[in-house]
């Protein structure tokens, strides 16, 4: 496994981030822990979750899960980056969510809680709060590194200037600051390329994509309905909408030799600024294909027939609508 350093930090981590949003909903908690132990053998060491997954307010479903597969083998916390997020609803109550700092200690003790565990390697802000001041975050995320609860702090779903002005006052703390962000990246969802990249390159924030498949749609999505397998309606229509992109992509992967979910991923390991993309399988036969991706290496000329297929917003702000 060719191990990455998260962002600007001495930090490594796997070039792919097992997400466990389906553990719980999709995916069973017995499945769900053999998916773990797979990845955990194969050099995956790059673990996210979140305090809202499981679809049971307030219950942390998710957390739970991977909290027990933690406690069932302790030697295996020594082996992962545990990531976990908070901002979500978690209560009824007016403050159960976003990022307070009465907020975000009740949470993080939660999470540590139902993940069996006494620290956070990352802890990630799940969305901008604009409602709370920068100071009164950094204040609460303080106090969590010193007490030993997290190590580092992270963001998703982020603006460019989110990143900046969030990190801008953390060095005014003395502080680390934000060192990954998640956000929504894909070759059919490249907008953060305009300003949010270029933010985590020049903060040395570590990228982390969700959603590298675009909900199926760069998984082969053509061919499996040829196959016989059945679309939802919304993705009957998105299909649709890119067909022609999508037949162009499919048959560039066929050429190439690879699934085009493994080219997709490929894709964004070639990214400039990407750290690990964040891969949710709901079996082992998808882990196991998602491992493949690891050994493409996309040429030049590849890498350039993918951007006239699904093409980017021209590069960076200004210049990509500007001189």
């Amino acid at each position: 496994m060719d191990y990455r350093h998260l962002g600007r930090t001495g930090l490594q981590v796997s070039p792919l981030c097992l997400g466990t949003m389906n553990f719980g909903p999709e995916t069973t908690e017995q499945d769900a822990h053999r998916i773990l132990d797979e990845a955990l053998d194969a050099g995956v060491n790059f673990i996210d979750t979140a305090n809202v997954y499981g679809r049971q307010t307030g219950e942390g479903i998710t957390e739970q899960i991977v909290g027990r597969w933690l406690d069932a083998d302790t030697s295996r916390r020594g082996r992962v980056v545990l990531a976990t997020k908070v901002y979500g609803k978690m209560g009824e109550g007016p403050n159960d969510q976003k990022l307070s700092a009465y907020h975000i200690r009740r949470a993080c003790e939660d999470s540590l809680r139902r993940l069996k565990t006494d620290h956070i390697d990352l802890y990630q802000m799940h969305h901008i709060d604009r409602a709370t001041p920068w100071d009164e975050i950094w204040q609460a995320m303080e106090r969590l590194v010193q007490d030993g609860s997290v190590v580092y702090v992270g963001s998703s779903n982020f603006a460019g200037w989110n990143i900046a002005q969030a990190n801008t006052v953390a060095a005014q703390r003395h502080f680390l600051g934000l060192v990954s962000e998640q956000s929504l990246y894909n070759l059919n969802a490249r907008m953060i390329e305009l300003e949010v990249l270029p933010a985590c390159r020049a903060f040395g924030v570590g990228m982390i994509p969700w959603s590298p498949l675009g909900g199926g749609l760069l998984g082969g999505v053509l061919q499996k309905i040829e196959g016989g397998r059945r679309a939802s309606e919304g993705m009957q229509k998105t299909i649709e909408k890119y067909r022609p992109q999508l037949e162009r992509y499919e048959a560039l992967c066929r050429d190439l030799g690879h699934e085009p979910a493994d080219v997709a991923l490929a894709w964004l390991l070639h990214q400039d600024g990407v750290t690990a993309p964040i891969v949710g399988p709901r079996t082992s036969e998808q882990l196991a294909g998602a491992l493949r991706a690891l050994d493409i290496v996309l040429d030049d000329a590849t890498l350039k027939t993918l951007d006239e297929i699904w093409p980017g917003p021209g590069g960076q702000a200004p210049e990509a609508y500007a001189w």
